[in-house]
């Protein structure tokens, strides 16, 4: 009878690699050559390409600080529904959570000296001890992290940016902020020279597009945010404004998303019509953004929960925009309109609980690890 460790390697890559990503971890305790089979880069290289591929768009969400891994399958002719994938966070409580190029940022709700880099893909993480700026912060909860990277051709050099203000929620006059940038190939933190003339709001968590991190941004003393502003983690500095594609009003949120990493997404809430509306870049680069309208969705369909939690997702082939607050919605054309359940709160007090969302895509970065005897 022939075994399994009788098949050709290139016949086994091909039939672990229609395994779900739920069910690596016990592909890889099955034994010894498994387990280095399925590390190989090309089999994770083919493993990746029919998750990519597959008819569902994959998302981490944060729900009573708890990450959870899921999927959302919109078959042909059929219901959509979510799978819960699977836990990410085994032992720290997450406070928030950002995505760059298969990486997760994760903050830490009990410590507030140090944040986490995992691939869940891989199951690799790594622990970052804070600059003493980012937690002797001036007012409450006023820093941000971005994960970017620079790309060096052969590998990413990724890099942490923070961020902290002493600008509180929605008073964009007069900001000051201070930048500090870490290298993940040093280990070293250094403070930016940035003195800006615009202002990005203390909510907003920023979406990495190709490795750079973008924001609404708004003049100061401007109520409205008309632009967008990125930065750029290989020169370590931001590019000019780039106007929306819109004028929004001063009561209007405005939100960015990212289609896989490599386009922008924008949604703002136009009350004047009582609609809301999607726009998707055709051209980013660093002095230039063009748009294209995706979607127009009347209000009454229930889109304002789209961006409760300031995130929303783009599925660009079946032209749909998801998002989630209380139950999730997936909101289309012709007043397309369907709603499901996530995952049941853990949280007995209903002010306590928090939520934050983003897409995922797996990758196949290793995360570089602090050089022995060096500080993380």
């Amino acid at each position: 009878m022939t075994m399994i460790s009788d098949l050709p390697i290139s016949l086994v890559e091909e039939i672990l690699s229609r395994v779900p990503l739920k069910n690596m971890g016990a592909v890889r305790l099955t034994c010894k050559e498994w387990d280095a089979l399925s590390k190989s880069r090309s089999f994770s290289k083919m493993h990746i390409g029919k998750l990519s591929a597959a008819d569902e768009s994959m998302i981490v969400v944060l729900m009573d600080y708890n990450l959870y891994l899921m999927r959302v399958v919109q078959a042909v002719n059929e219901d959509p529904f979510i799978e819960r994938i699977g836990k990410l966070n085994k032992q720290n409580k997450i406070s928030k959570v950002f995505h760059c190029g298969g990486l997760l940022l994760c903050d830490l709700r009990e410590d507030k000296t140090r944040v986490i880099v995992c691939n869940p893909y891989w199951g690799q993480t790594r622990s970052i001890e804070l600059s003493r700026y980012s937690y002797f912060t001036w007012r409450f909860d006023t820093f941000r992290h971005a994960l970017g990277y620079e790309d060096k051709g052969s590998y990413r050099s990724y890099k942490l940016l923070i961020r902290f203000t002493d600008q509180y929620y929605y008073t964009p006059t007069n900001e000051c902020s201070l930048y500090r940038i870490y290298d993940f190939d040093s280990s070293l933190w250094k403070t930016l020279d940035i003195t800006t003339l615009w202002s990005i709001r203390y909510h907003h968590h920023g979406v990495s597009v190709k490795g750079n991190t973008y924001w609404p941004a708004s003049l100061i003393n401007s109520p409205t945010e008309d632009y967008i502003i990125s930065f750029d983690f290989t020169s370590e500095s931001f590019g000019p404004l780039l106007r929306l594609p819109f004028d929004p009003m001063y009561s209007e949120n405005v939100t960015l998303s990212c289609v896989r990493e490599e386009k922008l997404a924008v949604l703002f809430r136009n009350a004047e019509v009582g609609e809301f509306e999607i726009w998707i870049s055709t051209k980013i680069e660093a002095k230039e953004v063009l748009w294209s309208k995706f979607l127009s969705v009347e209000m009454e369909t229930g889109s304002f929960s789209l961006t409760r939690n300031n995130s929303f997702f783009i599925d660009e082939e079946k032209k749909v925009a998801m998002g989630n607050c209380k139950t999730f919605k997936i909101v289309g054309e012709a007043g397309y309109l369907k709603k499901m359940e996530l995952v049941e709160r853990a949280g007995r007090d209903g002010n306590l609980y928090m939520e934050n969302a983003c897409s995922y895509v797996p990758s196949l970065v290793q995360i570089k690890q602090p050089a022995s005897g060096r500080k993380r």
